[in-house]
């Protein structure tokens, strides 16, 4: 089994990056994985970032338990996206392949394993764009591994072939979905206001890469594998950061077993797809469309951690 790099994102909470860190070292392989973590800079006039920026550095400087750890550390402030963009850019070019954690999300010790044996079963596979950590924690049992239209955000993975695809333009992507008729698809058949967040990017009211990551994926008609039990829970949905509350209802349990990423044929989960929708209509947002899509939004690609640009 190849170990891909890990490209780690983080800004300026020591505690969630902490937690992240020592479960990721708690992985299996975690002794043969080269981790870079990206550090983003204090935001412009903000005297705590100073602080709360250097304590990050100094967890980093504190972690073990990875073959190498390397700390690309910014000066200044270049917000989530830019950061995330460019950081996977460059291992892909170097690696042909990447994982990719932000700094709040804990997972289970077999989330590498299923990162790099989904990398390498599904290295050749075209239609597949990348492969996932995470799944809404449903009542429903879903199959051990499967696939859905799109991609996504919460612990993840993909190669060179995957990421070049990248649509970095949102009007584009946005006319896209309109002139092919695929909004309401998009939008998990009105079960999510994903278009919505893809114009709140479009008019700068959020810093998004996830929402153009996900249509580029969705409009080419690319798959991501997805684990039928969660390898991943998100810790930082706590008031912690800007303009995000909490979410319970997005957390659960953790994968106590290595999950089997094969899975024939190479198409969409219709089963899953459904359990998925269902699973978000029953959490009725009560906010306004523009105010819980931005919400969402942040959910969904940790913003919170970083300043729009």
């Amino acid at each position: 089994m190849n170990h891909a790099p890990v490209a780690f994102f983080a800004f300026n909470r020591p505690e969630h990056a902490a937690a992240t860190l020592e479960a990721l070292a708690g992985n299996h392989g975690a002794e043969h994985t080269v981790v870079y973590a990206f550090c983003d800079g204090p935001r412009p006039h903000r005297g705590d970032d100073i602080r709360s920026v250097e304590a990050v550095r100094q967890v980093l400087r504190r972690t073990s338990g990875f073959r190498d750890l390397h700390v690309i550390a910014r000066a200044a402030n270049a917000g989530l996206s830019a950061s995330i963009i460019g950081g996977v850019s460059q291992l892909v070019e170097e690696y042909g392949r990447v994982i990719v954690v932000e700094d709040d999300l804990v997972t289970s010790p077999f989330f590498l394993r299923f990162m790099n044996e989904g990398l390498d079963f599904y290295e050749h596979k075209d239609r597949v764009i990348s492969i996932h950590g995470y799944i809404y924690p449903v009542k429903e049992t879903l199959p051990e591994a499967f696939f859905l239209r799109g991609a996504d955000c919460w612990g993840w993975a993909t190669w060179k072939r995957g990421w070049k695809l990248f649509e970095p333009d949102g009007r584009k992507l946005l006319s896209e979905l309109g002139g092919r008729g695929l909004e309401r698809e998009f939008d998990m058949n009105g079960a999510r206001a994903y278009v919505g967040m893809l114009e709140d990017q479009i008019a700068g009211r959020c810093d998004s890469w996830a929402i153009r990551w996900d249509a580029t994926a969705f409009l080419r008609d690319k798959l991501t594998l997805y684990p039928g039990v969660s390898l991943v829970r998100n810790i930082g949905l706590d008031h912690s950061g800007t303009h995000c509350g909490t979410a319970e209802h997005l957390g659960g349990g953790l994968s106590d077993h290595a999950l089997d990423v094969r899975v024939e044929p190479i198409e969409a989960s219709v089963a899953g797809r459904e359990t998925v929708e269902r699973f978000l209509r029953a959490q009725s947002p009560t906010l306004p469309r523009s105010r819980w899509s931005r919400w969402w939004d942040r959910a969904r690609s940790m913003l919170r951690t970083s300043s729009p640009p």
